[in-house]
């Protein structure tokens, strides 16, 4: 046993899946049983490590490195102090390193590379693991500097449209720019004043609300302060002074550690009129949603950021000309964010070197559904569907065969086993008519009924519609009724063909993705499963 007299320091998720899985009883256990037997300990709630079938994991500091100990329940911890777990002893649960798991090892995690090892909410362990670097670098260099390392490390939106994000930014800069050029030119002395609201804005898109998706809740409740410094970065870069975060309400744990990790970095002066001395201002708020699924688009996230109903705008113009408040606003969402800080820390060219061709870098991979092994996993582009659903995610819970995939969210395509080779790519993706987007994947095993599929992503379509356009109000509506008359083997042919003139109706008149996406599920579940449509 280790003589030293120091608190033993003993880390436990706080995450939401972890809290779901009794990981406060764990901890409420723990501190217990310490407190009772004289020991002093260090309890530090931290972020998920990303194995969700393991949680709640323990890790314990030990000389020897971190142990953890999984799954834990308020039941075991009594077995776990007599057999020295403290010092790493021998347990059933025992897992080792987690470093050392094949799970674990073979990932690239650049985005989560903190996760679950520090103290979501202290500064200094932040830094001491490589934060804040992005941005002291940034501060030394001009907008458009690093407007050029973000484009050249050929980072991409990571919420969906895969939209560069150097473009996005280089196109707010310059209309920033020429916007207080016009006000010099004018006499106006409104271009001297450091007014948040006079240039341009940094909007994060946090209303994570697709099915299958969880990587922005984590890295918010593992990891807050990377997506304030990529954000801040984002700011400092476009000459925007004020930014927001436009998180969904039902992420109260999200909210909670987003609230104090902007207050501590205020504190340090990460935050501010006068970020680390440099006489550059960034503001940082963050604002909740009220549990509408189209404010997960981008302009009807602005219109609920002004006080509106949530409603899809008209494009042109586009955000990045003329967003929140009439602004130039810069809109990413959590994961494109937190991807800044690695690139402005370690270079473009570190980042490029991960991916394959137009998609360079990392994605982290939300495995849910139908899996043995769920969680997120975080690798570089180029990673197959096959690769991730077994050696992953262990293949099916209920051990049948996996039937369908669902990747992207309610709007993805469902994919056959026959699409199971294809990588993880923007370009390959849209080769088959699927999206990436968020990097979430559903599965199911081959118990699952593809009309009834295909009838909830119609369905959804209906009740989340925003109304603004007739192809995605009305269409979703009529969408239900014609695949109910399907099932019912009422004029079968007739209205197959019927629903497939709707869907391309909703895909090329629908105002945004809500109406315009719908039809991938449908149509997909059709093209590859059609012996349920019959």
């Amino acid at each position: 046993m280790n003589a030293s007299t120091s608190p033993i320091k003993i880390y436990l998720p706080r995450d939401a899946a972890a809290l779901a899985l009794g990981a406060d009883r764990v901890a409420q256990a723990i501190a217990e049983t310490a407190r009772s037997r004289g020991i002093e300990i260090d309890l530090v709630r931290n972020g998920s490590r990303g194995m969700f079938w393991l949680e709640p994991l323990i890790e314990v500091a030990t000389p020897k490195g971190r142990i953890a100990y999984a799954p834990v329940k308020a039941a075991d911890v009594t077995s776990l102090f007599d057999a020295d777990f403290l010092y790493g002893g021998a347990h059933a649960l025992r897992l080792g390193a987690v470093e050392d798991l094949a799970w674990f090892k073979q990932q690239q995690r650049l985005c989560f590379a903190r996760v679950g090892i520090t103290d979501p909410l202290s500064v200094e362990d932040y830094l001491a693991h490589g934060g804040y670097r992005g941005l002291k670098n940034a501060l030394a260099l001009s907008g458009a500097d690093i407007v050029k390392i973000v484009t050249d490390s050929g980072l991409r939106g990571r919420g969906g449209a895969a939209f560069p994000t150097g473009i996005k930014w280089k196109t707010v800069l310059d209309a920033s720019s020429a916007a207080r050029a016009a006000l010099d030119a004018a006499g106006s002395s409104e271009s001297q004043i450091p007014n948040p609201q006079s240039r341009s804005f940094i909007v994060c898109n946090a209303d994570e609300g697709d099915s299958g998706t969880f990587s922005d809740r984590m890295l918010m409740e593992g990891d807050p302060f990377c997506l304030i410094e990529g954000m801040t970065i984002a700011g400092i870069a476009v000459g925007a002074s004020q930014g927001y975060i436009y998180l969904r309400s039902e992420y109260p744990h999200a909210h909670r550690a987003l609230a104090a990790a902007i207050e501590n970095a205020y504190a340090a002066g990460y935050l501010g009129a006068d970020i680390l001395g440099s006489g550059k201002r960034f503001d940082l708020e963050v604002r909740l949603g009220a549990g509408a699924y189209i404010c997960g688009e981008e302009t009807s996230l602005l219109d609920s950021l002004e006080g509106k109903r949530g409603q899809v705008r008209y494009k042109p113009p586009l955000p990045a000309l003329k967003g929140l408040f009439g602004k130039p606003t810069v809109i990413n969402n959590v994961i494109s964010f937190a991807s800044v800080p690695a690139i402005l820390d370690r270079g473009a060219e570190f980042y490029r070197d991960y991916g394959v061709g137009r998609s360079r870098g990392t994605l982290p991979i939300q495995l849910a559904g139908n899996l043995k092994r769920t969680g997120l996993v975080e690798k570089a582009f180029g990673v197959t569907l096959r690769e991730l659903l077994y050696d992953y995610g262990g293949g099916s819970y209920s051990g049948r065969l996996i039937r369908a995939v669902q990747v992207g969210g309610p709007l993805g395509a469902y994919l056959p086993e026959s699409q199971f080779d294809t990588v993880v790519d923007y370009e390959a993706f849209a080769a088959i008519g699927a999206m990436l987007g968020h990097g979430g994947i559903v599965a199911f095993d081959d118990t699952v009924d593809m009309l009834e599929q295909a009838r909830y992503a119609m369905e959804f379509c209906a009740v989340e519609s925003c109304g603004k356009c007739t192809p995605c109000r009305i269409g979703s509506t009529r969408g239900v009724e014609v695949i109910d008359r399907i099932r019912a083997n009422v004029d079968r042919e007739k209205n197959l063909a019927l629903l497939d003139d709707l869907c391309s109706t909703m895909r090329y008149g629908s105002l945004c993705a809500l109406g315009g996406l719908t039809p991938d599920p449908v149509v997909s579940a059709i093209k590859y499963f059609s012996e349920d449509f019959s």
